[in-house]
């Protein structure tokens, strides 16, 4: 006796193309999955980023004035004479003068300052007169505002030889530009003193010699 069976039907033509499909989709995954494992996406850009990032230039420091006391003035009209027969000056012989070019100054208008020497004595006496030796102090009341020694650069020496009577300056003068000094001001902008009539007096000295007396000044 025969059995007939039924007839396998063939999966349609869609169905091939879905199967297809999600079989490529599944080999698709892996490989993004292996890639990312592989490579962290995000991380090689980010450091890429910042190292491409420029660096900052660091700000240059304001550039400032130099000081005319970095070069003080050299006594001039040095006396003459035999410096093998004077022996050295001495305080009771030697009278130092501090010296301004005016006594009130205008708004902006910078004072000149400088200094003298006399000697006194009945005969000639020498001395250092350098620049290494002077000194011009700007004071209000017992402050100190400005001193040429603050920032002071390459001072020099200068033998002179003083004759009874003869007076000697410093020359040129030292031109001050109304701002507070200090030794650690030098490579910085500094603040302006008072002005609007404040009161200021100069005292100089030159080889331990000091003026006796100061040179009042008025700063509008």
């Amino acid at each position: 006796m025969s059995s007939s069976q039924p007839p396998v039907r063939r999966p349609s033509a869609a169905v091939f193309r879905r199967r297809r499909l999600a079989a490529l989709l599944g080999v698709v995954a892996v490989i993004v999955i292996i890639v990312l494992l592989l490579i962290r996406p995000g991380s090689g850009s980010e450091i890429a980023a910042l190292s491409s990032t420029p660096k900052p230039t660091p700000t240059a420091p304001a550039a400032t004035t130099t000081d005319q006391a970095t070069a003080p003035p050299a006594i001039s009209d040095a006396p003459t004479g035999d410096p093998s027969t004077a022996v050295a000056c001495a305080a009771d012989n030697i009278r130092v003068e501090a010296i301004t070019d005016a006594t009130s100054y205008a708004a902006g208008v910078e004072p000149k300052l400088s200094l003298s020497i006399t000697n006194t004595g009945t005969a000639p006496c020498t001395m250092n007169a350098g620049t290494s030796q002077q000194v011009f102090t700007v004071l209000s009341g017992d402050e100190v505002y400005w001193k040429s020694t603050d920032c002071q650069t390459a001072p020099t020496d200068q033998d002179v030889l003083l004759e009874p009577g003869k007076t000697v300056a410093s020359n040129p003068a030292i031109t001050w530009d109304r701002t507070r000094s200090a030794p650690d001001t030098c490579s910085g902008t500094r603040d302006p003193v008072p002005a609007g009539g404040a009161s200021y007096h100069l005292k100089t000295s030159i080889g331990g010699f000091e003026s006796k007396s100061s040179a009042q000044f008025l700063l509008n």
